[in-house]
Order: C-alpha cells, then sequence, then structure tokens
C-alpha cells in the first residue's frame, strides 16, 4: 500500500459561512449549498517541470575547463550509427486533486432532523470509503458498525467493527469531469457521536488518511479532542480504525444498573440539546502515478578518427543531469574521459562528469552529444532528474558499449556472466542483470543489486566435486552464448518477431538457473579435505565483503556483555548451541582497549585486552566458532578514535601506541580536537577525534590493522560501526585490503515523520542507506535501519499496510537491494538496557517472522535468543534454512491491509502477521503450519 499525504484546505474563514447562508438548524432550501465543484486534477512529475520550454527555470552546471564545441545534430544526422539501444526509464509521477467533505440537511426532509455527509473526489480511480461510527456512551476510538439505516447500497460489512462502500461516479458541471461521491443519510436524533473514515484507492491499495489518522466527523457540541478541524464542530481528525483491533478487544460493561440508568441519561440529555451546523471543507491530495519514458542512445562513426559520436535522446520533461564517465577493458569503473567534454560540464568530486542536456526545441524531452576516445570500451552513466531523484537501469548503471559495434548490452552482459561461475544470484536475478524482460506490475520480483554486474571475477570457498559438473556447466554456458549469438544476429537482421525473441530469452534463463541449480547442490556443507592436486584447482570463491547469502547472523553480545570482564570465556560456552539454532554468523563485541567499556571508544587499535577478556581469550572463542562451523565478525570501530596524549593546548589529539599519529590523522573540521587534516567527508562524532581517511598514512595503517586482525585474531569479516561519519568508498578500500567473507554497516539517521507520525513513503531514508552502499561499490551490506522504523509503526499502531511501498515490494532497503540490506529488529544499542529504540514490547516475534522469511541477511538480538523465543526463533530459523530462502529470494506481497499483513516467498513459504486473518489460497500447492505464536503464522509447501 501507499500512503498520500494530505494537507487541509479550509474553505471557512472566520468571519464568513462558506455556503452563504446563516448558521441556523436548517436552512432554507432554496439556500442549501449545490453539489460540489472541483477543479480539474494537476498532473505534475515529481522531477520534471512543465513550464513552457521559454519559462523554464535552468540549473546549469558549472563548465569546467576542456569544454568545446561539440558537433550539433544536424551535423551527425547522416553519421553511421554503429550501435544503438533504447532504455526504459520508469519514475512516478505526481496527480494532484481534491477530497470534498460536506455536512448539510437532506433536502426531502420536512421535520429538519434527516442530515447528509457527502464525501467526494475528482481523481481517476476505484474509490472506497472505508467507515465507521463512534457512540456518546463509548470511551476510546474504537468504531462501530453503523445502523443499517445509514448504510448506503452496495456496502460491504468488514467484520464488527466497519463497513466499505463504493463511491460513485457522477457528473461535475466543468468540463464534463467524471467525479467520485457517496451520500450517507442519518438522523439528528441517533446516538451516533462522530463518523470515522478513511478513503481507500482500490486499484493502488493506497489508504488516504490525514498524517497517518482517520478522519472524523463529529455530530456533538462536546467534542473532547483538540485536534478538531474547523472549530468546535466538524471536520477533525480522530486516532482511529487504522490504530485499532476493536474486533479482538470486548467492550466495556457497567458494573450496575443504575449506573447504565445515569449514562443513558446523560446520552439523552447531550442528543436532545446538541445542534448539528452544516459545513463544507476540501482537502488537497497528490496521487503517485508510475510514468514510462525512454532514453536511446546511439554511438555514431565521426569525422575524429580518434572519437565516437555518443548521443542521447530522451522524452523525459524538464531538466537531466546525465552523471556519466567512460570505462576500459570491459570493466564498470568510471573514468572520466578525456577532452574534449559537452557544454554545460563540470566534474564531480574529480570522479566522473555531469552534463546537462539541452531542450528539445520543437518537442518535450532532450538531447546531447558526448565525444569519447574510440580506444574507450564503453559509456557508463546514471540521469539525474534532481536532488533526490535518480534514474537507472533497473537497480545497475546504464552501459552503452563502444568498442565492439555489433554487440548488445545483453550479450556483454552474458559474456560477463560467462566468464565467472555462477553465485548465489536467483534466475531472476539474470532477467534483471539482462535488462531482458519487465516483470509484470501485479508480481513482486526483486531488482537486480546495484553494481552486481560490475564486480570483478566472482569468489568462492569451496571447488566443484566433480569435473563432470564442470563440464556440464560449461556446455551449459555454450548453449547460452550460441543462443546470444542467434537473438543478436536475428535481431540485426529484423527476421525474428518480438515473441520469439523473448522465446529464446527465456530459454536463456531456464539454463543459467539449471547452471546455478547444479553450482549450488555442488558446494559441501561441511569443511573438507581436499588433495593437492584438488588443491591446483583455481578456487572459486564467495563474493568480498557479501557472503554467499545464505548468513544468518547473531549478535553475540549485549550492552552489559563487559561487565563480568569475561565474557569470552562465557560465550564460547554457547557456541553449540548457537550453531545447533542454524546461526552462520556471529558478531562479536569490539575488541580494542577503549576509553568506554564497551568497546565503543578505541584507544590502541593493536591492544586486544578489553573489558570482554583478553586476547588470548578472544582467539580462544574465535577458533571455538570456526569448529562449530560459525563465521565471526569483528566490530571494528574505524570512524573515531581516543588519544593518549594532550597536545601544547591541552587538547587531545596526540595517539600512543604502534598508530602514533598526531594532529593530521583528524579533521580540521573537528570543533573539539584541533585537527590538520582535510575536511570531514562524513558526519560529525562529537565524543572523540574523528579520523582523516583521505590521508594516505590513516588509509595504509588501518588496512595493515584490519588484515592483521584476519591474520592473528581469523575474524572473517567485519560489522562497521558508524558509517555516517566518512565517505563509503573509503570503506571500499578497508574492504579490498582485508578481503572479508562478510561486512555490514552501520548507517543510521532519523527516519521522516510529519507531526509525530511516521510517513509511509520512507524512500528518501533508503536511499541514503543504498548510496552509502553504492559508494562502497557494493562490498559491504549495511543494516536495514528503514525496515526496522517501518515495523515499529506498523506494530505499534496496528498500521500494518505500511509494510508494502508503493510498488507492491517492501518498503526498506530490502526492497530495493536484498542482497546488501542486513535486517534486524533489536541490538545494542537500541534494547537492552540502552533502550535508545525499543521494539514494541510482545510483538518481538512478529518482528521475527518478517525478517527470518524474507530475503536480505537477517539478524537476532543475543537477549531474544537467550530468552523465553528461544524455541520460536529457532523454529523460524529451520523453516528458513529448511526452504533454502536466502538474501535474493523473491517475495510477493498478498496482503497488507490495517490489521494484516501476508506474503510468499520462493512459492514455498507464506507468513502472515498481525491480528487479522489470512490463510494462503487453495490451488495445487498445499499448504502446512509450519510455526506459529501471538499474532504470526508461517507456512511451507507440504
Amino acid at each position: 500500500m501507499s500512503l498520500v499525504r494530505w494537507k487541509p484546505v479550509l474553505h471557512r474563514p472566520p468571519r464568513e459561512n462558506p455556503n452563504g447562508f446563516p448558521r441556523s438548524r436548517c436552512p432554507p432550501r432554496s439556500q442549501l449549498p449545490r453539489p460540489f465543484c472541483y477543479r480539474k486534477p494537476v498532473s505534475r512529475s515529481v522531477s520534471c517541470s512543465t513550464l513552457p520550454k521559454d519559462q523554464r527555470p535552468r540549473v546549469r552546471p558549472i563548465v569546467r575547463a576542456g569544454v568545446t564545441q561539440t558537433p550539433s545534430l544536424a551535423e551527425v544526422e547522416d553519421a553511421e550509427v554503429l550501435f544503438s539501444e533504447t532504455f526504459q526509464l520508469k519514475h512516478s509521477q505526481t496527480v494532484e486533486g481534491k477530497i470534498a467533505v460536506r455536512l448539510n440537511p437532506a433536502e426531502a426532509d420536512e421535520n429538519g432532523t434527516k442530515w447528509r455527509l457527502t464525501v467526494g473526489c475528482n481523481l481517476e480511480g476505484k474509490w472506497t470509503l472505508h467507515w465507521g461510527v463512534s457512540y456518546f456512551d463509548e470511551i476510546g476510538s474504537e468504531w462501530d458498525q453503523p445502523p443499517p439505516e445509514m448504510r448506503p447500497p452496495d456496502s460491504v460489512l468488514i467484520k464488527d467493527y466497519a463497513i466499505e462502500t463504493p463511491l460513485k461516479k457522477v457528473s461535475s458541471p466543468l468540463e464534463g469531469q467524471m467525479l467520485h461521491e457517496i451520500h450517507i443519510d442519518f438522523d439528528s436524533n441517533t446516538p451516533i457521536a462522530a463518523i470515522h473514515f478513511v478513503l481507500k484507492e482500490e486499484e493502488t491499495g493506497a489508504w488516504f488518511q490525514h498524517k497517518g489518522r482517520d478522519f472524523r466527523i463529529s455530530l456533538t457540541d462536546y467534542p473532547k479532542e483538540d485536534n478538531v478541524v474547523g472549530g468546535r464542530r466538524g471536520f477533525g481528525i480522530w486516532p482511529g480504525a487504522l490504530n485499532q483491533i476493536s474486533s479482538l478487544l470486548p467492550k466495556a460493561e457497567g458494573s450496575s444498573s443504575k449506573q447504565k440508568d445515569s449514562a443513558g441519561e446523560v446520552r439523552d440529555t447531550m442528543i436532545q440539546n446538541r445542534h448539528i451546523s452544516q459545513f463544507s471543507e476540501e482537502i488537497s491530495i497528490s496521487k503517485q502515478l508510475l510514468v514510462t519514458n525512454s532514453m536511446t542512445v546511439s554511438v555514431r562513426k565521426s569525422d575524429d578518427t580518434d572519437k565516437k559520436i555518443i548521443q542521447f535522446d530522451t522524452d523525459l520533461p524538464g531538466d537531466v543531469i546525465v552523471h556519466w564517465g567512460v570505462c576500459t577493458n570491459d570493466g564498470r569503473k568510471w573514468v572520466i574521459p578525456s577532452t574534449p567534454h559537452p557544454p554545460t560540464t563540470k566534474i564531480f568530486r574529480q570522479k566522473v562528469l555531469q552534463t546537462l542536456l539541452q531542450p528539445k526545441a520543437d518537442s518535450i524531452g532532450s538531447w546531447g552529444l558526448f565525444l569519447v576516445d574510440k580506444e574507450s570500451s564503453g559509456v557508463v552513466f546514471v540521469l539525474k532528474l534532481n536532488e533526490y531523484t535518480w534514474l537507472n537501469n533497473m537497480g545497475t548503471d546504464f552501459y552503452v558499449p563502444i568498442g565492439r559495434e555489433s554487440s548488445s548490452t545483453t550479450e556483454i552482459a552474458l559474456d560477463n556472466i560467462a566468464r565467472e561461475q555462477p553465485t548465489g544470484t536467483e534466475t531472476q536475478d539474470v532477467r534483471n542483470r539482462l535488462n531482458i524482460l519487465v516483470p509484470p506490475p501485479n508480481e513482486s520480483l526483486e531488482a537486480t543489486d546495484p553494481k552486481e554486474i560490475s564486480t570483478s571475477p566472482i569468489k568462492s570457498q569451496v571447488t566443484l566435486r566433480t569435473d563432470k559438473a564442470v563440464a556440464y556447466t560449461d556446455e551449459i554456458i555454450n548453449e547460452i552464448r550460441s543462443l546470444v549469438t542467434d537473438i543478436s544476429s536475428e535481431r540485426g537482421q529484423g527476421a525474428k518477431s518480438k515473441e520469439a525473441q523473448e522465446s529464446i530469452l527465456q530459454e536463456i534463463e531456464k539454463l543459467a538457473a539449471e547452471a546455478y541449480s547444479i553450482f549450488r547442490s555442488s558446494i559441501p556443507s561441511f569443511v573438507e579435505h581436499v588433495s593437492d592436486v584438488e588443491i591446483s584447482k583455481p578456487a572459486v570463491k564467495v563474493c568480498s565483503g557479501t557472503g554467499s547469502g545464505y548468513e544468518i547472523l547473531c549478535q553475540g553480545f549485549n550492552w552489559e556483555s563487559n561487565k563480568s570482564g569475561r565474557w569470552y570465556s562465557e560465550l564460547s560456552a554457547k557456541t553449540k548451541e548457537l550453531s545447533s539454532l542454524g546461526f552462520t554468523v556471529v558478531w562479536l563485541p569490539p575488541p580494542t582497549e577503549s576509553v568506554s567499556p564497551e568497546g565503543y571508544m578505541p584507544k590502541d587499535l593493536y591492544n586486544l585486552n578489553s573489558r570482554y577478556g583478553s586476547m588470548e581469550e578472544l582467539k580462544d572463542l574465535v577458533k571455538s566458532f570456526h569448529e562449530v562451523g560459525i563465521k565471526v565478525l569483528g566490530d571494528v570501530v574505524l570512524n573515531h578514535r581516543c588519544a593518549h596524549y594532550q597536545n601544547k593546548d591541552g587538547v587531545w589529539n596526540i595517539f600512543g601506541g604502534r598508530l602514533d599519529w598526531d594532529e593530521r590523522a583528524i579533521v580540521a573540521d573537528d570543533p573539539h580536537f584541533q585537527g590538520r587534516g582535510n575536511k570531514s567527508s562524513g558526519d560529525s562524532f562529537h565524543a572523540a577525534p574523528n579520523i582523516d581517511h583521505s590521508q594516505d598514512f590513516v588509509r595504509r595503517d588501518l588496512k595493515e590493522w584490519l588484515c592483521w586482525l584476519r591474520k592473528e585474531i581469523g575474524y572473517d569479516g567485519w560489522r562497521l560501526d558508524f558509517v555516517r561519519g566518512f565517505w563509503g568508498g573509503y570503506v571500499k578500500d578497508y574492504i579490498e585490503a582485508s578481503e572479508p567473507y562478510f561486512a555490514v554497516g552501520e548507517y543510521w539517521d532519523s527516519l521522516s515523520y510529519t507531526y509525530g507520525a511516521m510517513d509511509h513513503n520512507q524512500d528518501a531514508h533508503r536511499q541514503r542507506i543504498v548510496d552509502w552502499i553504492n559508494a562502497t561499490n557494493g562490498t559491504a551490506g549495511a543494516f536495514d535501519v528503514t525496515t526496522k522504523g517501518i515495523l515499529h509503526s506498523a506494530l505499534e499502531r496496528c498500521e500494518y499496510w505500511r509494510l508494502s511501498d508503493a510498488d507492491g515490494k517492501p518498503p526498506g532497503v530490502v526492497g530495493w537491494w536484498p542482497s546488501r540490506a542486513v535486517t534486524f529488529i533489536e541490538n545494542h544499542d537500541t534494547g537492552s538496557t540502552q533502550g535508545h529504540w525499543r521494539f514494541p514490547s510482545g510483538k518481538e516475534m512478529q518482528g521475527y517472522a518478517y525478517i527470518l522469511t524474507h530475503p536480505g541477511t537477517p539478524a537476532v538480538f543475543y537477549d531474544h535468543i537467550f530468552s523465553h523465543y528461544n524455541h520460536e526463533i529457532s523454529k523460524l530459523i529451520s523453516v528458513r534454512n529448511r526452504n533454502k530462502i536466502h538474501c535474493r529470494s523473491t517475495v510477493k506481497i498478498t496482503k497488507a491491509e490495517r490489521d494484516v499483513y501476508a506474503a510468499e516467498i520462493e512459492e514455498k513459504v507464506a507468513v502472515k502477521i498481525g491480528p487479522g486473518f489470512y490463510e494462503p489460497p487453495d490451488g495445487p500447492k498445499s499448504w502446512v503450519v509450519a510455526a506459529e505464536g501471538t499474532d504470526y503464522k508461517v507456512w511451507e509447501t507440504s
């Protein structure tokens, strides 16, 4: 589901009546308000201007040296086209409209007791009013179903707390526009105190609310709420249905009949004395629509024998900036091309170019001509529409080949895959990497991981078992190559239909899936002893930093673990139990000497005698985990470091130990520690000197230290603390130097809230996390803070619709880049004795039912493992392992409503969380309950 923000536009000034008649209980019929007259909806792109070309504000980048005159369109029109490809560009567009609410006396009423509530909308769609009522003698914000006489035709009962009524199409007096309206009639003598509603758009599943809450029409003079809009009576906000579980809560009973009689007298008095006033209000709303534009990129011959012309042509309206570079040797590493550069070009961070495309003279869109060296193998780019909107090629960079005139990007991508052994990438990833087929809108398929196509040859830690399997896999690869050659040649001749080409592509996917299944089945589940002959074969390694995709992470400590002074020894006794539960990776606390006992204020990085135990005890612990098949992550604090000595001004900024740095190792803009380095590349951590990672000696020393930890202690990977403090590109350097099996960064910042209520759309938040991962070149994952925050609101407020984004996918990082998302519900900061952001109490198992069945790499907190949740967590881990759910597994969200969320994973596991009802649909599959508990249930196919 998606949430649309409402901005109230009140048409009732303090001294005027909006309808032009005095505020009486029953005005003359001749003065009754006419039907709504809506303005026509306004359609706007979220990223582009719709002004005429000559009125558009142009944001032109600063032009740098090396810019010269490039050819015009007329000059290159006859140049030979060597290669051309059209990319589909999907982005959101905002359509603005109005929701109108009116309360007035019914026209056919002679007694003056009949009233009519009208709710209308002027946006296209299939609209449904989800509504209920509350009574004078009720306490709280629960809904009840309205009495039968109030229910309009076609209303449907929703359990015992609400009904849903479709809005009907009516004609508008404005330009023949179609509106949607509903009328609810009631008697003024009714004991109803208020009418509550939310509006639902059935086609998109979007709930239209006000700041995350329901709307309330008050029918009483005695509102107890402060959040009534438009005075004492009228249209207001009320925390209602989407926050309540009225079907599960018993109604309160009076303690005696005397109390009931007294309450009834008060209620009757309130009904007799109330005065209902008419009103009319409008609320501005905006609805997100998915729009598809295109970008055609052509490679043309140039008169300059050393250059080729890259022509960009797009129908995207407004300003379009191409963020681009070139690459060599069929790699995907971005390099700034040699001069000349196009006009309106600037150099971005000395790494890439940014060029503003020129507006078309006779149509909507932009164009550009770039000159590049013919020796370059390709052009790599993404598109920037505004500060927050970037477009890429289904999760990876756009790539246009230059060196091979007859090759398509599909063929080149397949060649790259063929040079590698199959990895943990599923069939859907192959489809996305090749950009072949667009999944239908009713399917929730995983997007390709950014940068995945650009990774170096994939590594794994084991060799294939038999030469026969290798030979068979090579045979499959050769078949794929043959099919690609066929489709490329036929496409160039126009001989094959689109259907025939898609048939070949589907065959490619099947072969790729078959090759992958051979690869997966060849990986041993235990450590094998291999002969010298086998050792001489080139090993296939797991991709550095991202593991195999099947990891289940255990946080092996909490905030109090340091207090015993012998945590390493205590945890060592639990290694076998953790292994038996199904954990494959454990995250240990910071190992270094530290000013703070928890380890997050490191001092001498090479001193590993900490409050958790000695260096030797740490080595023994790591060895014990390795013996039971669990890999170990070290918690490394690279952002800041505490000094040993003061300088001449009394400032603590001189370091001791093996890494005896001075003020040059501290960023210059840290106000507390007089650093003499360069300015920080991230946010500041004010409690300790922030390290300047741009210094060569700092990076060299930290690389050596990480490699020393890998060799001396036996760590398999890293948990990286406070990575917001420095650029992700430095993390890439550290990962490439230390080659960890798995690495995850803590990129933590606040989600988006409006007036205290969490926004439904958290794309900006997860984009910041994805940007950091991308800066590491995908070599590390990140904790999915977005998913944790959304789970908080969904479970606390009974708003399970939050667990589906506008595209019907998971709304966190796991919905965009699942193989780099480490999902969690609690850790030593949020829970334990700190409790900075504790997960909703009593709902922890709903959270684990979600993250342990979904893609991403799930992390389980130590306090929950060794608690009464142990058995339930163990069951969920077994389900995950038994059904081979991994970080890239596909998810199909089947239900995301007020009180229930449900999804199918890999078509093998179904899960529901929330108090509402859900059962997997009957069909060819037979579903069996595999795990269940309070407000959650998990099924698997039998």
